[in-house]
């Protein structure tokens, strides 16, 4: 029989230890120091504290936590001395079927990453799909972590045994994630529209980009949405009817994008489109409909890599699309409007401004999404609240010197323009690093026509600029400017500076931040709340309707705009459970119980 959370609740603390036996390798500790956090509300709640343990436990602790567990096809799999558990996972991954030249290269990569960290490399071999990964990609992520830092390279570890543990949790207790495991795979095959073949990368109104569109209608409609439209910019609208008179029923709007940067992740945006449809395909299934409608919007653009036009989409919706975006050309000379009306879509902006949502008609946005950052998955925990959307303030500049000779100009007499910015830089970094939730990089560098032997002349960069509020972003941005008059006046150099973005910041409202706590607490998980440093849909829909966001945890560190970019099906389930929550605590407000 499967084990339940009931009879973990009622055990003594042995037979609580005894029952989850073979969870953490070797490491009793573990579950016997987790046994006092009783009673847990769900099986999420037990891993987050068996977690917890692990986090807050001594380095040497943890240490031995990593050594408890065997190489991968090492010593120990071939003299059959593995666990039942660590057996079966090394089995299901294919590791006991290794071709010579597959065992001879993971037995030099074990013994180079035994050699640099200390310890054995330890890997999920299951995944996040809970399948397993290939034998190919478990080798090319060898190689990749071989390369890390030794503390990143720990924590990592620890992650990888926790999801370990997670699985073999889910063994236990007979729990299979389907809903995340079709988001999953839902996922995975929109990858497969991609403008490139290497990397996933799907810019607006390109042929991959109709293709996806084309593939969300069709899943929006096998999920049983009543309508599923794309309108005038591409958005791909799925509308699921509440009860009561359509003509009058309010909505709840919900959704992402599902656009992407170039070589992306699979999850940035679409994962916010994919929680809210499972929601309305088990609604469907169950034949049922709440006190409002749903309504699912998959924004066409929002990453703004194609055209200079940011927040297109989700632009149109609150009526701030501007006509002469259409005029805009694409790094080929393509405009706009010709993009659009060789995607199938009007391109007139008569056609857009009819798109503006009426506000009196909706009773809020919310959004989920992949955090895109490392904090959820420091802390082991699979879904945070977002406090505040960053406002943030973005330039190219250009610092002017005197290109002379590396040799022969001396130092105290140089007009070097790198080594102004290059002081910007560390300012930069200085100045935002000293107050809480404030960011500042410099991600481009360019020395045109640059020489070894040549002091740079020139220096082109970019600036960006970030806060939780407008004030703080706003004194960053003077700070900075001034700065920067400062240095190229010591240093003799000239500077130009060019707006390119202006975003203000977007707080959550109140009352929809609490309704998402409110379901996130109901699943048993403890409340982590964070800003958002990256911008979204929600923080343009702000400007039309109360908002709030829901962070699901990142893979690999929280890396994000990257193909390592992962989410886990267990965290997936747990963020469409907790969309479904929102909307039941919904349904119980406008009953006023």
């Amino acid at each position: 029989m499967p084990l339940t959370v009931d009879q973990l609740n009622h055990a003594s603390a042995a037979d609580f230890v005894a029952l989850l036996d073979g969870t953490y390798e070797h490491s009793p500790w573990i579950a016997e120091r987790a046994a006092a956090a009783r009673p847990f509300k769900s099986l999420a709640a037990l891993k987050v504290a068996l977690a917890r343990v692990v986090r807050e436990a001594t380095v040497d602790e943890q240490l031995g936590l990593i050594r408890a567990h065997p190489e991968l096809a090492g010593k120990a799999a071939v003299a059959g001395e593995l666990t039942a558990e660590s057996t079966n996972e090394q089995q299901k991954a294919g590791l006991t079927a290794c071709t010579p030249e597959e065992f001879a290269k993971l037995h030099k990569l074990n013994a180079d990453y035994n050699a640099r960290f200390g310890f054995p490399f330890i890997l999920a071999v299951r995944g996040p799909r809970g399948t397993g990964f290939t034998r190919q990609d478990i080798i090319a992520t060898f190689e990749r972590r071989l390369r890390a830092h030794p503390e990143v390279e720990r924590a990592e570890c620890l992650r990888q045994i926790h999801r370990i543990a997670e699985i073999r949790l889910n063994d236990k207790f007979g729990v299979e994630p389907k809903l995340g495991q079709q988001l999953w795979d839902w996922a995975a095959e929109l990858a497969a529209h991609s403008d490139t073949e290497d990397f996933l990368t799907c810019t607006y109104a390109t042929p991959a980009h109709t293709a996806v569109a084309a593939q969300l209608m069709a899943w929006m409609r096998d999920c049983g949405f009543d309508d599923v439209t794309r309108d005038a910019v591409g958005n791909v609208v799925g509308v699921y009817h509440g009860t009561g008179e359509v003509s009058t029923q309010q909505r709840l709007l919900t959704g992402s994008h599902y656009d992407t940067v170039r070589r992306a992740g699979r999850f940035d945006g679409r994962l916010g489109i994919f929680v809210p449809m499972l929601a309305v395909r088990e609604l469907h299934r169950a034949t049922r409909r709440l006190p409002f409608g749903i309504e699912v919007v998959g924004f066409s653009e929002e990453e703004c890599q194609r055209f200079p036009a940011d927040f297109l989409a989700s632009s149109a919706l609150i009526g701030r699309f501007d006509p002469t975006w259409l005029d805009g050309t694409d790094a080929a000379g393509v405009t706009l409007r010709d993009a659009m009306q060789a995607a199938g879509l009007p391109g007139t902006f008569e056609s857009i401004a009819a798109l503006r949502r009426d506000p009196s008609r909706y009773l809020g946005f919310v959004e989920v999404h992949i955090e895109q950052g490392p904090v959820l998955d420091s802390l082991d925990l699979p879904l945070g609240l977002v406090t505040s959307i960053n406002g943030s303030r973005r330039y190219t500049g250009e610092i002017v010197g005197l290109a002379s000779h590396a040799g022969t100009t001396p130092m105290g007499q140089r007009r070097d323009a790198a080594a102004g910015v290059a002081e910007l830089i560390l300012f930069v970094e200085q100045r935002a690093a000293a107050v809480p939730d404030v960011v500042g990089t410099v991600g481009m560098l360019e020395v045109p026509s640059g020489s070894i032997n040549v002091i740079p002349g020139r220096c082109r960069f970019s600036l960006d600029l970030r806060a939780t509020t407008d004030a703080a972003r706003d004194a960053l941005d003077t700070d900075v400017r001034a700065k920067l008059d400062e240095i190229c006046q010591r240093r003799g150099l000239s500077h130009t500076l060019q707006p390119t973005l202006a975003a203000n910041a977007a707080p959550s409202d109140a009352a929809w931040q609490s309704r998402w706590e409110a379901a996130v607490t109901e699943l048993g998980l403890p409340l982590h709340r964070l800003p958002s440093g990256a911008g979204h849909d929600a923080m343009k829909m702000h400007e039309l309707l109360p908002q709030a966001m829901l962070f699901v945890r990142g893979g690999n560190g929280g890396i994000s705009h990257n193909p390592l970019e992962s989410v886990t099906v267990d965290d997936a389930e747990l963020a469409v459970r907790a969309f479904e929550l929102l909307c039941q605590n919904l349904v119980a407000q406008s009953r006023g119980t």
